[in-house]
């Protein structure tokens, strides 16, 4: 480094000057000055030691944090008026190399360095909410115990969150017409009936239409 040599350059004429000097002022600021030069070359020194991280270093270092994970997708589960127990069979599975995450509706629990590889079983969204704090993993020698504790007791229908598809769907600022089912109807029968039917039908469906008649089936034998 062009710098550091031409301190040292410096350094060698102020000694030499140093040794020739008599007089305590000159001999005063020449101490001063190699000591101010000595400081600058030990910076210099101490900056050159430090560790270059190539390019090449870093994406082995970033490679190392992107974890691949095996899902386990195959579990089984019990419950209890208080708790939910999921069972995962994981043989060979170190207990200090378990990561567990519970939230109030989720849990993620994953398994470091199992036989060589990382394993995982997350679920999203239960079905109702849990108590994280109580929460645990139990690690066996061939199966892992998961419990989670409910936050209200009460029977589970399933493990996972579903949305209720009995739940009627209400179409915000649009009433359903109640005669729109009979009409349906009639014109079924109408399609499928003989000329007799048709014409009796023609005029009801003509009647309720200017308001004759309110009932389309009236004389139907209702």
């Amino acid at each position: 480094m062009a710098e550091e040599q031409q301190l040292r350059l410096d350094l060698e004429e102020l000694r030499h000057l140093e040794s020739v000097a008599k007089r305590p002022r000159v001999l005063s600021l020449l101490s001063s000055e190699i000591h101010s030069v000595d400081a600058k070359l030990a910076n210099i020194r101490a900056v050159a030691a430090k560790p270059v991280v190539s390019n090449d270093q870093s994406s082995v270092t970033a490679t190392a944090a992107a974890v691949n994970y095996v899902t386990l997708g195959s579990f089984s589960w019990d419950q209890d008026n208080e708790k939910i127990k999921i069972y995962v069979l994981l043989e060979g599975v170190n207990e200090e190399k378990v990561e567990s995450n519970f939230g109030e509706m989720s849990v993620d629990v994953k398994f470091h360095d199992v036989q060589g590889k990382n394993y995982r079983i997350a679920i999203p969204k239960l079905n109702k909410e849990i108590m994280p704090e109580k929460c645990k993993v139990l690690v066996k020698p061939t199966k892992i115990i998961i419990s989670l504790f409910k936050a209200s007791k009460g029977n589970w229908l399933d493990l996972n969150f579903k949305e209720d598809k009995f739940k009627p769907s209400v179409d915000k600022g649009k009433e359903k017409d109640p005669m729109a089912g009979i009409m349906d109807l009639m014109k079924n029968m109408y399609d499928d009936g003989d000329d007799d039917m048709k014409r009796t039908i023609a005029k009801a469906w003509s009647d309720a239409r200017s308001g004759k008649n309110a009932d389309p089936l009236k004389g139907f034998g209702r």
